[in-house]
């Protein structure tokens, strides 16, 4: 049973201040009064972060790789961003949402990374003085609920490659959704909406910024096609 309040949030714009205020930590609560959602704990959360700083060079700027809403909602504050790609990963509508963009009944997707293939991003810089800061309001959007595993990954760059953070898919997880296929992501993605918005928006908003970014992705602009196609019918 979804509380009332969890049912009062619809079409919330996720800011940065909600991160930091406890206003999205508090959504997520009462997704896990309702049996929706596990969060990851704040003290194991913090290891994973601290696990991760722990593999980069100390006292360095530090880079995040972002391949879905991180690019065009990165939230943090960055001193450089790079066009970048990540192979031995690729994007791919993998993860179950029954709170964020979708509902109980009707749970939507959204992007994880799958092993295999290549991911055409962004990369993003983040100073020394910042990391702890904007890690970990990164850790408390991301890691919240132990859906993705983060990973130190290599980025090919124009200007050479670097280090940087990403999340990987959590296979693990109950809420992994697997290989489903095409046709199958369109249909849930057209039709599944929940208080972060609908599916569909995150999409098209992802597609929008890649093309304007020049990111080349087949399988993510056709996806948004046949998602168009669907929801005009």
């Amino acid at each position: 049973l979804v509380t009332a309040k969890l049912a009062a949030w619809r079409d919330v714009n996720l800011r940065r201040e909600d991160i930091e205020t406890g206003l999205f930590e508090e959504m997520i609560q009462e997704g896990e009064k309702a049996g929706l959602f596990q969060r990851l704990p704040v003290a194991a959360r913090e290891k994973s972060r601290r696990d991760i700083i722990a593999q980069l060079p100390e006292g360095e700027d530090i880079w995040l790789f972002a391949y879905g809403s991180l690019i065009w909602s990165p939230m943090i504050d960055f001193s450089e961003k790079r066009l970048a790609t990540l192979y031995g990963y690729h994007r791919r509508f993998c993860l179950s949402t029954k709170i964020g963009r979708g509902t109980p009944e009707k749970p939507g997707l959204v992007l994880g990374l799958e092993n295999g293939g290549s991911c055409h991003g962004l990369a993003f810089r983040i100073t020394a003085d910042d990391t702890e800061r904007e890690l970990k309001l990164i850790w408390n959007r991301e890691m919240i609920g132990g859906s993705y595993t983060p990973k130190v990954v290599k980025l090919k760059t124009e200007d050479g490659t670097i280090q940087a953070i990403t999340f990987v898919i959590n296979r693990t997880h109950e809420n992994y959704a697997g290989r489903l296929s095409t046709e199958a992501v369109a249909e849930i993605i057209a039709t599944a909406a929940g208080p972060l918005g609908a599916c569909a928006d995150y999409l098209f908003s992802t597609v929008e910024h890649m093309k304007e970014l020049n990111l080349h992705d087949r399988h993510m602009f056709h996806l948004g096609e046949m998602v168009r196609e669907r929801m005009q019918k």
